[in-house]
This record gives structure tokens, C-alpha cells and sequence, in this order.
């Protein structure tokens, strides 16, 4: 389980599908949980770890890995269910998010599956560590609970959503106010939702949300259904990249193949960092791609796709 993803082509070759790889594991018990093998580097068993005075609770230490030293999180207690004990039969997942490299403690690895994005479903509501979760599946009848690693992340490392002031240009913000802009936002994560929408306070534009791609895709043909030009309603489509039903490389090329959807404006806006990124969203057809979660970069490309809209008036 070393080496899960080789090259580039292997990583890049569901893109546009609808379907994904799920890394599947426990923690400390039977139940299954998932994250997207995307994220993965590798899996490794526990190495010596090194303990962090003042660290974070849900941080077990810090492990040297292949040159660099790496912040060793122990899933298990960040979501709720106590310390993982076991280390003899642990083992860590290397994963990039938000173009950082973490390691999550997970006990044992079950297997990786190839999925339709049509057979994730969002997560069940109700209290419990449903809150931790970003989708749900099953596979040969058994519950797997995809995990929202961003807020797993968020707690332990808060989001900065304010703009730097050198990035913020005041008169774009009192146009975008005055007309009254959206941005229609597809995403499955509360997380990810929040800051997004604290970050467009700060621009003046109000944000329209849904929860995977179908419900994106959906809006956008109604307006269309209803004689509505698209391109007057929102400024932009931001849609992450992960998502259940339709992720955003499908949801992205449907887009494209409307005649009248295909030439909004949209920015793919993710998690998943590297290289690799550029060959997706060239493939699907994004106007633009942004690593989760940066304010400045995103009020960038906001007030970069501003300033085109109003030379287009």
C-alpha cells in the first residue's frame, strides 16, 4: 500500500467520468470510513513519532517522512471517538489538502474502490459525528462514512477568511454591491461553504449555494428553462471538485456542452492540490483553479472575473 498513486495519468484518468477511488479504513472498531484517493500520497505503517509540547490535542506528533517532517493527526480523536491505542497495527495515511502535507492515524486498511459519483450520497442528518462527515455509501451492504477532512482540519488549524487589504480594491467592491452580484457556489462541505461566503462578504457579493453538481447543474438549466441569460444572474460558477451525485469536473464539462451555459465563467476550486490539477481542469474545460482555502487568491480571481464583466456592460 506503499506507492497507491504512481503517475499523473493514473491520477487524472476518472476526470470528467462522475467517478471516483475511495481509500477505505477503520479506526477502532468494524465501521468503515473513506477518503478520496486523490488526496493520497501513500500509506505507511507508524513510524517513531516525536511528541509536539503544546500541540493540538488531536495532534499525536510529528513523524519524519521522506525528508520532511509531517504533523501526525489521530483521525480517530478528531472525530469524536477516543485515541487510537494500537500503534503496532496503525497506520498513516499521507495526504496532501489545502497544498499542505498532513499524516492521519488510522488503524487498519481495507481496501480502495472505484466508484459512480451517483452512488455517494449526501450524509444522513442528525448529531453524533455526522458533522465530520461529507458523504455516505455503501459497499456489499456495509455503511461507509466518507469523512470531511476539511473540518477536521479547520479544527485544529482555524481559517483566516479576511483579505489583505492590498488585495482589496474598495471600488470594485462598492460596484459589485451597487449591482447586486452573485456567485453560485457548489459545494458539500460546511466547512468549505462557510468560508467561501466570509470571504465574499468582504468583496460585496452575495452567494447562492447548493450542495453537489446536480443541484448546481439543475439551477443553471431552470434559469436557462425560464428565458433567464445566465451570465446576468451570477458572476461565477465556484464548484469543488469532490462532491456527491456529480462532482465538478462533470459538472464542469455539462456546462460546457449547454450552448447556453458555455461560456460562464467557472472556477474550480478544491482541496486537492499539485501539479495534476492543471491537466484536470484544462481536460473539463475551467476558466480557473484555486487551492483550497486561500482569501486572497480567491478575491483575486473574483476581482479578476469583475473587472471582465463590467468591460463587457
Amino acid at each position: 500500500m506503499s506507492k497507491l498513486l504512481d503517475s499523473i495519468d493514473q491520477r487524472t484518468r476518472l476526470v470528467g467520468e462522475n467517478r471516483l477511488e475511495l481509500l477505505m479504513f477503520r479506526l477502532k472498531g468494524n465501521q468503515l470510513f473513506a477518503i478520496n484517493v486523490f488526496k493520497v500520497q501513500e500509506v505507511v505503517k507508524v513510524p517513531r513519532l516525536r511528541a509536539v509540547p503544546h500541540s493540538h490535542p488531536h495532534v499525536k506528533g510529528v513523524a519524519y517522512l521522506r525528508g520532511q517532517t509531517v504533523p501526525v493527526i489521530d483521525l480517530s480523536i478528531a472525530i469524536g471517538a477516543g485515541p487510537l491505542t494500537d500503534l503496532a497495527n496503525a497506520n498513516l495515511i499521507i495526504a496532501e489538502y489545502n497544498r499542505s502535507v498532513q499524516a492521519f492515524l488510522i488503524g487498519g486498511v481495507d481496501r480502495i474502490i472505484n466508484l459512480n459519483w451517483d452512488d455517494i450520497l449526501p450524509p444522513p442528518k442528525g448529531t453524533g459525528r455526522g458533522h465530520f462527515l461529507t458523504a455516505i455509501t455503501r459497499v456489499e451492504d456495509q455503511l461507509v462514512e466518507i469523512l470531511d477532512v476539511e473540518r477536521v482540519l479547520a479544527d485544529i488549524i482555524p481559517y483566516n477568511t479576511q483579505v489583505s487589504a492590498q488585495v482589496l480594491d474598495s471600488e470594485l467592491v462598492e460596484e459589485a454591491k451597487k449591482r447586486k452580484l452573485k456567485v453560485l457556489l457548489a459545494d458539500d462541505s460546511p466547512t468549505a461553504v462557510g468560508q467561501v461566503k466570509a470571504t465574499m462578504q468582504n468583496l460585496g457579493i452575495e452567494v447562492l449555494y447548493v450542495q453537489d453538481g446536480l443541484q448546481a447543474l439543475r439551477q443553471l438549466e431552470q434559469w436557462v428553462y425560464e428565458g433567464r441569460k445566465v451570465q446576468d444572474e451570477i458572476l461565477m460558477l465556484i464548484t469543488d471538485a469532490e462532491m456527491p451525485e456529480m462532482d465538478g469536473y462533470r459538472l464542469t464539462a455539462e456546462v460546457r456542452k449547454n450552448p447556453a451555459l458555455k461560456d460562464l465563467y467557472v472556477v474550480l476550486h478544491t482541496s486537492l492540490s499539485g501539479s495534476f490539477n492543471k491537466a484536470m481542469v484544462d481536460k473539463v474545460g475551467c476558466d480557473d483553479f484555486l487551492s483550497k482555502f486561500q482569501p486572497d487568491e480567491l478575491a483575486k480571481v473574483v476581482q479578476k472575473r469583475l473587472r471582465q464583466f463590467i468591460s463587457e456592460q
